[in-house]
């Protein structure tokens, strides 16, 4: 993927190509290794620190069932779970990724008019890198995880080629400006900090280049979030034995924080909702009848500069 200019994570430093499968960063004395497909850009130091999250999030992601021995239950996702274990929640995944396409992505197509170069933050197993490769974009794929079953890993299950890399949110091993869009898929509510990771996004895209947010939950109310986050605590120690939280992280967006944001990084947010209005109003129709606390929103937001910023 010539497209994409790889920079050392830690000096954010040019990388001296040892080999076809390994990069040197001549000021930290650092190694950078492929293996099995997957760039490592994970420091050993921070390897050390994302184990116990690690450790937790795929001893949870085992129990709930996910990933499958099957090359088509990664190719038909999202639009189909083979498994039938969480066809509801991929069925959620499927109307983002349509909204994601829809609002966002083919808008910038039309645009440039070639192909993009995409990041796809949180890629997980890979799916959204492979529909997004599919349509004759460069995508990187970017997680901690590298397991071969709900991770990077996965990228082998893909007739299309993207660019598994193993990295943090926070420091990117990336040159600036060198993607046309950046894509938290479902885990900006997994940084430490909303304001470094999109910081970090904003530096690896191009000048006039955006940041998409999808399947992050949105509240109006942080007292819903915070009963949201002890509620999925709850029901991760039912099944796991512990609650999920070995490293805090952000967990949700409020309006207000998202308002915050856009003042701090001087940046515009547009919001567009994967779901038709009738089914928002019913659903806090039923919400208000049941009486249940607000429930989480999912639109995909648009992240762009704000002009003079």
């Amino acid at each position: 993927m010539a497209e994409f200019t790889f920079a050392c994570p830690i000096c954010r430093g040019p990388l001296v190509a040892r080999d076809p499968a390994a990069l040197f960063c001549p000021v930290d004395d650092r190694l950078f290794p492929r293996i099995d497909g997957i760039w490592r850009f994970l420091p050993p130091e921070r390897q050390a620190h994302y184990a116990p999250f690690v450790e937790e999030y795929e001893a949870i992601r085992r129990r709930e069932g996910r990933g499958s021995r099957l090359a088509a239950y990664y190719r038909q996702l999202p639009f189909a779970d083979l498994t039938g274990r969480h066809s509801e929640a991929w069925r959620e995944r499927a109307r983002s990724y349509t909204c994601l396409l829809r609002r966002v992505i083919v808008p910038l197509e039309e645009r440039h008019g070639r192909p993009l170069r995409l990041l796809d933050l949180g890629a997980g197993n890979g799916w959204l890198s492979a529909r997004l490769a599919g349509r004759g974009h460069r995508v990187a794929a970017v997680d901690l995880l590298a397991n071969d079953w709900d991770g990077l890993g996965a990228h082998r299950h893909f007739k299309v080629p993207f660019l598994p890399i193993q990295a943090e949110f926070d420091t990117l091993p990336l040159a600036a400006g060198g993607a046309d869009l950046a894509i938290f898929n479902a885990s900006l509510h997994y940084a430490a900090g909303f304001e470094p990771a999109l910081a970090e996004a904003f530096r690896v895209t191009a000048g006039g280049g955006a940041v998409a947010v999808v399947d992050t939950p949105l509240y109006r109310d942080p007292a819903s979030g915070a009963a949201m986050v002890a509620e999925r605590a709850a029901a991760f120690t039912r099944l796991a034995g512990f609650d999920g939280a070995a490293l805090p992280h952000a967990n949700y967006l409020t309006e207000e924080r998202l308002a915050a944001l856009e003042r701090s990084l001087q940046i515009t947010a547009r919001l567009f909702s994967p779901l038709p209005g009738w089914r928002r109003a019913a659903r806090r129709l039923k919400v208000a009848w049941k009486r249940q606390r607000e429930p989480a929103r999912f639109p995909v937001i648009l992240l762009q500069p704000a002009e003079g910023g």
